[in-house]
């Protein structure tokens, strides 16, 4: 119990060191959120009168007039009610709902894809690692040289294949426009074909790396002596690959997911770019090319508590598969 409140106590003091980074950095930045509102105003031919100006300040938590302490305080106290704040560039709607109709969509790609990818690897990395000097060690090879390719290189080669050449998914898009977005048979089979290609993207070029690193570890963890003793026991093959190779040689590769499960969000801007892709990363571009602070305020914050919430949950599952880690904690 006493492992579980320190992991717990940890993590809320990263949160909290997390959401005070978040509220100084944009500070820092250069520019102001009104006079980028001020200048798309001016250029439909609209005029703003001082009195307006300082609404729209007061609004957007810009020159408030408050002492940064309050303004911290402030701050704090609306990250506890959701509210995020204002879109410059999606303005008047307010930065949760813009990561909430986003969030989604990236979540259901990146995140399935990551676990598919993850789950392949590590399944056969297991089973290569296991017949380690077979046949199957000449693969190995070809899935590391997809994993070193660039991505949006491999992407680009699967849009000209599959969609421009033989015309087996769309272009670009999450799904097709004529639908209205529902939970209903038609939108969610147009959204999965619309999502399977960039999810193929995501699975081929990481799988490889989860291969290869399960494969090494498998082959360190079959000359233990565990392994040996459970040889001399005359125990199955299955089992002995399953429950004692396996299951110790998976934990880095358990600690590495969870890192990347952390950056499902953050890691879909190339994704989401290259196939036109509805999702937190084009939201995330959008803001930074019109200076939206408050929006990349939110997604920021978006990412540090998957990333923060990913590795607690990971801990917490560590010491299930490894009680040694309880014990030495």
């Amino acid at each position: 119990m006493r492992y579980y409140a320190r992991k717990f106590a940890f993590y809320l003091v990263a949160l909290w060191a997390a959401l005070t980074l978040n509220f100084f950095i944009p500070r820092l930045m250069p520019g102001n959120p009104v006079d980028i509102l001020m200048a798309k105003l001016a250029q439909r031919g609209g005029t703003v009168d001082p009195s307006a100006r300082r609404a729209y300040e007061l609004l957007l938590g810009t020159n408030s007039g408050e002492s940064l302490a309050r303004q911290y305080l402030s701050y704090l106290g609306n990250m506890v009610r959701g509210d995020l704040g204002i879109s410059v560039s999606a303005f008047p709607a307010p930065v949760s709902r813009i990561i909430s109709e986003a969030l989604p969509w990236t979540l259901v790609l990146v995140g399935i894809a990551t676990f598919l990818s993850f789950a392949l690897g590590i399944v056969l990395g297991a089973f290569v690692g296991w017949r380690r000097g077979t046949w199957l060690d000449g693969l190995v090879p070809a899935t590391t040289v997809l994993a070193a390719v660039p991505y949006f290189w491999l992407a680009l080669i699967l849009v000209a294949l599959l969609s421009s050449a033989w015309g087996w998914f769309p272009l670009q898009g999450g799904y097709d426009v004529v639908l209205s977005p529902g939970w209903n048979a038609d939108f969610i089979g147009s959204a999965i074909h619309y999502g399977t290609l960039p999810a193929l993207t995501i699975v081929i070029s990481s799988v490889g790396g989860w291969l290869l690193g399960m494969r090494n570890m498998m082959v360190s963890a079959t000359a233990e002596d565990y392994v040996l003793t459970a040889r001399a026991k005359g125990l199955r093959d299955s089992r002995i690959m399953i429950r004692y190779a396996a299951r110790n040689a998976v934990l880095p590769s358990v600690a590495g997911f969870a890192i990347s499960l952390g950056f499902v969000v953050a890691g879909s801007i190339i994704t989401e770019q290259v196939f036109s892709y509805p999702g937190i990363g084009s939201k995330l571009l959008q803001a930074v090319q019109n200076n939206d602070y408050a929006l990349m305020q939110g997604i920021f914050l978006v990412i540090t508590v998957a990333v923060l919430g990913a590795n607690l949950v990971i801990d917490l599952l560590y010491a299930v598969i490894d009680p040694r880690t309880r014990a030495s904690g």
